[in-house]
């Protein structure tokens, strides 16, 4: 019998056991941006099957890491967002009885290369700035061998206060003006890439964008394009037309069931020509700003006196 017992104790498997660490991993490669570090897994006890590997990014004295998005395999390029920083590599080592994992040392910190191109000369435009016509981007000239550049087109105010905003999915060379670009001006955003970091710089606006067929109206016309409300500040995007290439009174206009309205004047600083989109902002008074229904209307008035149709859009206040 005692035989049999020790034979069964003898052939018991071993104690399931995850990878631990016995030597932290390694970086190899030199720390500049544009350049390739290489992890090493360091070594482990009970056999790991697998290693996984999540670079993260550290202070200068190498605390305070953060795992880098994305950035999962064995080698790591270093990004210009790491210039200054140092790099640590996390290595998760698995086998058929869990994982361990382990940081190296970080880095000493990482040095700028390169560093990003620059532009010599600034982009530019070409192309009438009508409806139905195309505009073509040129890159202009960079410093720091720039090896592919990518374009993002913007609208801009018809005021001489520039507020861009990108055109969505307008990221080609080109781009074809349509009705909604009426009353704007374009600009085109181009950012140059090296194998260091992005660059990027802007070209001057273009003229306000004018229909293809000529406008004549008595009186002029506004349409709301936006209209935002944070805090107790109203944010409103308008266009107005108008064929005396003047420039016009706008009347803002707020009310509430139950209260007073308020209204307020300002004036374009760029006449429309005939069309042009602007921005305006104001704060609301103390007795609109209570829950519910507020209506904002927006009258436009040309230099004859003569008024557009109002327009107007209705928020909500919580």
């Amino acid at each position: 019998m005692f035989p049999v017992v020790v034979a069964a104790l003898l052939a018991a498997p071993a104690t399931a056991a995850a990878p631990a660490n016995t030597s932290p991993p390694t970086i190899t490669g030199t720390p500049t941006v544009g350049q390739t570090v290489t992890a090493s897994n360091g070594t482990w006890s009970n056999s790991p099957t697998q290693f996984e590997y999540q670079w993260l990014r550290c202070a200068s004295n190498g605390a305070s890491c953060t795992p880098i998005t994305g950035q999962t395999q064995k080698t790591y390029t270093v990004a210009a967002a790491d210039n200054g920083r140092t790099l640590r590599v996390r290595v998760r080592a698995v086998n058929a009885d869990g994982s361990g994992t382990a940081d190296s040392e970080p880095t000493a910190a990482v040095a700028g290369g390169a560093g990003a191109p620059r532009a010599t000369e600034r982009p530019d435009v070409s192309g009438t700035p009508e409806v139905g016509e195309t505009l073509t981007a040129d890159e202009g000239s960079w410093s720091g061998s720039p090896t592919s550049y990518s374009f993002q087109w913007q609208r801009c105010d018809a005021d001489d206060i520039v507020a861009c905003q990108d055109v969505s999915g307008a990221a080609d060379r080109t781009y074809l003006l349509r009705t909604p670009d009426l009353g704007f001006r374009l600009r085109v955003r181009v950012f140059a890439r090296n194998a260091n970091a992005t660059g990027s710089a802007t070209s001057s606006t273009t003229a306000v964008i004018r229909p293809k067929l000529v406008i004549r109206n008595k009186r002029p016309s506004i349409a709301i394009i936006s209209v935002r409300l944070l805090g107790n500040t109203v944010y409103t995007r308008f266009r107005v037309c108008d064929d005396s290439n003047k420039n016009l009174t706008v009347v803002q206009t707020g009310s509430k069931p139950g209260k007073a309205a308020y209204s307020r004047r300002f004036s374009t600083l760029t006449a429309p020509r005939p069309c042009g989109v602007y921005s305006r902002h104001w704060t609301l008074i103390q007795r609109l700003r209570s829950p519910g229904r507020l209506t904002v209307t927006l009258v436009a008035r040309d230099k004859s006196g003569f008024s557009s149709a109002a327009a107007r859009r209705t928020l909500t206040l919580r």
